[in-house]
């Protein structure tokens, strides 16, 4: 008898921003999230306990776990099976996990979408996991007592995938109340809400470091990355790109050389209806090798389109004019009256800020493999927004989505880069144009100069200060590619505060902070030129990267200028006024924590070394993150900087797994680092100049600091940990390097030569 439970009606959920629910009929794409879990789904396999679409007790008693979240090192996979094993009462030795596919019951707006970003996986899905772990227990147990004659549910203890009854002795495994058939358990959506879970002095299985499900997969091969697929009959693409990144075209191929590598097949020119990719051409053959000697023999040429001239230079240059302008942009903040406050302020302070292109460079590339079988469509890649990536595959294959069939992969690292599906469109149209299956990898070239990049951005801000030392007023302007509106979901874009039209919040996140300044304007501006010539995309940490660099850099400006401790000042100004959720409290007890376990003021350190400080909310106001960061660096004359030790402070409110969230502020804090101080990219007659490790050189081993992390766990939501470390670095950094040499740097990466020429200012 097949069992299950059953949610008899669904309720709207309370959607927030955050808590979204997008349509978009150009790409047939529906997604949303939701406070619960889907209840109402087909059996994994027959004979199957089903009590959730996340999970699967099979009648040997193990539980399966769907992640609809894609694991790219961070062990996401096993922390929803966590969860869930801690209110179902399973032993973690019967818990398995796999990733899920683009199956439209993972995609709906009862379930959440399949979208792994923002640092949002534990904390929007704590709640669910927990309720759909409860609900499976509650059947099993009520189940039981049915089988032994009707004995009391409530008197049963579930425990280590066994239902025992104290009274009466008598136990069950999991697997012998699956076998017998007879779960006919129901709940309502309200019933599911109604569902007392249990409190943090009740856990045995959250915040204890359990062995991680997919290590063994990854250790003995049986897990499987998108490089790792391998399909009967399959052939091989290798992509040729432009030179220049976006707006190209081709005019011509010669494939009269390709056509004397042995095994070549075609050379493929894209017609990327999606808009995703211009100007790509796909050489195919048997073998990997032979599909790039053949495209190194492909003649091609170009029109190389409207942004072959532009640069880092120009871009810049237009942020610079579209901040001067008045009228630009829309009000992401707008309180009080800055205006105002500047002109009765004793002291106003003006400051530039600026980021460089930053490229994700994941250490498995892109790659995808497209296979065609009747008129369905199977892909096969890592990705991290499956749903969005399914309807571009469908673009890219000129067919409805229904018809693409998307099997998620493990990946070889993400931090955002693969929240895009460009690697679908050269492997669909390979494969189709072919009629085989073929696999595309990316070259490290290509990966990197097609990259959807971390956008070069410009911010203004000014500050006020009354005659008390005490800020009075700030503007903050930001200008850059809005990775978001590119995406072309219009409900991923905010409504600006003075209703004047909608922007992409996820480039301002941050500037929202949780200091208390009556006065405060937050502008989102849109630098069009970023936009076309460096189609940008979310890197790890998003908008708080560079917002917080120019915030936290400032407030430390100011601090000075008051001739106040910067640590002291930060502390003053969160005092919790205004809606601020107890976040000014909790963020101020992340800073003193972080002050506390590096000895920040109790030290006197040697000429030349210095301490800076900065805290910061990471990531969206409404679900923040609270970190704090003691930088301690020295400096040379030649202004070359060493990172000596990172003390990092964060509030993650309930910890899951101990080992993995150190693990993960660990890899934040010097991902942060690298950022600060070592990754630039370039941009050169429409082309990003770095091509490999070699001209983008990111953080290299011999380069690591001390780490020391204090992770502090209070019982309140789950927050989110693989980012918002990685935010408060750089100001950290440049603020204890203006300590250690007064040289005060206002663009990253922070470069030996600059912070020597501010030595000398």
């Amino acid at each position: 008898m097949n069992s299950h439970i059953k949610i008899t009606s669904h309720e709207p959920a309370d959607l927030s921003r955050r808590s979204f629910l997008v349509g978009s009929a150009a790409t047939g794409l529906v997604l949303g999230y939701a406070a619960l879990p889907g209840m109402d789904q087909a059996f994994a396999a027959a004979g199957n306990f089903d009590p959730s679409v996340w999970y699967s007790i099979g009648p040997d008693g193990i539980v399966m776990v769907t992640s609809g979240k894609a694991d790219m090192g961070q062990h996401i996979a096993s922390t929803m099976a966590q969860i869930i094993c801690e209110e179902l009462g399973a032993n973690w030795k019967d818990m398995r996990v796999q990733l899920a596919s683009n199956d439209p019951k993972f995609n709906d707006p009862v379930l959440g979408a399949q979208v792994t970003g923002g640092s949002w996986s534990t904390m929007m899905n704590f709640d669910a996991m927990s309720r759909a772990g409860a609900a499976g227990r509650i059947a099993l147990a009520e189940t039981a007592a049915v089988i032994w004659g009707g004995i009391p549910a409530g008197q049963l203890i579930v425990r280590d995938s066994t239902i025992t009854d104290p009274k009466s002795k008598k136990s069950m495994t999991f697997a012998d109340v699956v076998k017998s058939g007879k779960i006919t358990k129901t709940f309502t959506a309200d019933d599911l809400k109604a569902i007392t879970l249990k409190t943090p002095d009740q856990y045995t299985m959250i915040g204890v470091s359990v062995p991680q499900l997919d290590i063994p997969g990854k250790t003995n091969g049986t897990i499987k990355y998108g490089i790792d697929v391998m399909l009967p009959g399959m052939v091989y693409g290798k992509v040729v790109t432009p030179p220049v990144r976006y707006g190209a075209t081709v005019k011509s191929v010669d494939d009269s050389a390709a056509k004397k590598v042995p095994g070549f097949i075609k050379a493929v020119t894209l017609d990327d209806k999606t808009a995703t990719t211009t100007g790509w051409v796909v050489a195919v053959a048997n073998t990997y090798t032979n599909a790039t000697k053949a495209a190194e023999a492909l003649k091609i040429t170009y029109d190389n389109g409207p942004n072959a001239k532009l640069s880092s230079e120009s871009i810049l240059a237009e942020a610079k004019r579209l901040q001067a302008l008045d009228d630009s942009g829309f009000f992401f903040v707008k309180d009080g009256d800055t205006a105002a406050a500047f002109g009765t302020a004793a002291k106003v302070l003006e400051a530039e800020y600026t980021t460089s292109i930053n490229i994700h460079a994941p250490l498995e590339p892109m790659t995808a493999t497209a296979e065609q079988k009747g008129d369905i469509w199977h892909v096969y890649t890592g990705n991290q927004f499956a749903t969005r990536s399914g309807s571009i595959a469908a673009g890219a294959a000129g067919v409805d989505p229904k018809f693409v069939v998307m099997h998620q992969q493990w990946l070889g690292g993400g931090f955002g880069r693969r929240l895009e599906g460009d690697m679908l469109v050269p492997a669909v149209q390979a494969s189709k144009a072919v009629g085989k299956p073929v696999k595309i990898i990316y070259a490290r070239q290509n990966d990197m100069t097609m990259d959807f990049s971390r956008p070069l951005t410009f911010q203004k801000v000014k500050a006020g200060l009354d005659g008390d030392g005490k800020l009075v007023a700030m503007n903050h302007d930001v200008v850059a590619a809005w990775p978001t509106k590119r995406w072309g979901i219009p409900a991923f874009l905010a409504p600006s505060v003075d209703k004047k039209g909608a922007l992409d919040a996820f480039t301002v996140n941050g500037a929202d902070f949780f200091y208390s300044v009556p006065n405060h304007n937050v502008r989102a501006i849109l630098n069009e030129m970023a936009q076309t010539a460096t189609p940008s995309g979310q890197l790890r940490s998003v908008a708080p990267g560079w917002t917080f660099w120019a915030v936290e850099s400032m407030v430390d400006e100011l601090a000075h200028a008051t001739g106040k401790d910067p640590a002291q000042f930060r502390i003053e100004m969160l005092d919790g006024k205004g809606a601020n959720n107890g976040g000014a409290q909790r963020l101020r007890n992340a800073l003193l924590a972080a002050m506390g376990l590096a000895g920040y003021g109790t030290k006197q350190l040697p000429k030349g070394e210095g301490m800076g400080v900065a805290c910061v909310s990471s990531q969206e106001r409404a679900t923040a993150s609270f970190t704090a960061c003691v930088a301690h660096v020295a400096v040379a004359p030649s202004g070359e900087v060493k990172v000596k030790k990172l003390t990092v402070a964060t509030d993650v409110g309930t910890q899951v797994h101990p080992d993995n969230i150190r693990a993960q502020v660990e890899g934040a804090s010097l991902w942060g680092v690298s950022l600060a101080l070592y990754e630039k990219g370039t941009l050169k007659d429409g082309g990003i100049e770095q091509t490999n490790f070699d001209t983008y050189t990111p953080l290299r081993m011999s380069q690591l600091p001390e780490v020391a992390v204090n992770v502090i766990a209070n019982g309140e939501h789950a927050t989110g940990v693989g980012e918002p470390a990685v935010t408060v670095i750089a100001p950290a950094l440049a603020n204890a390097i203006f300590n250690a040499s007064g040289a005060r740097v206002r663009s990253l990466p922070i470069t030996a030569e600059a912070v020597k020429a501010a030595m000398k200012v």
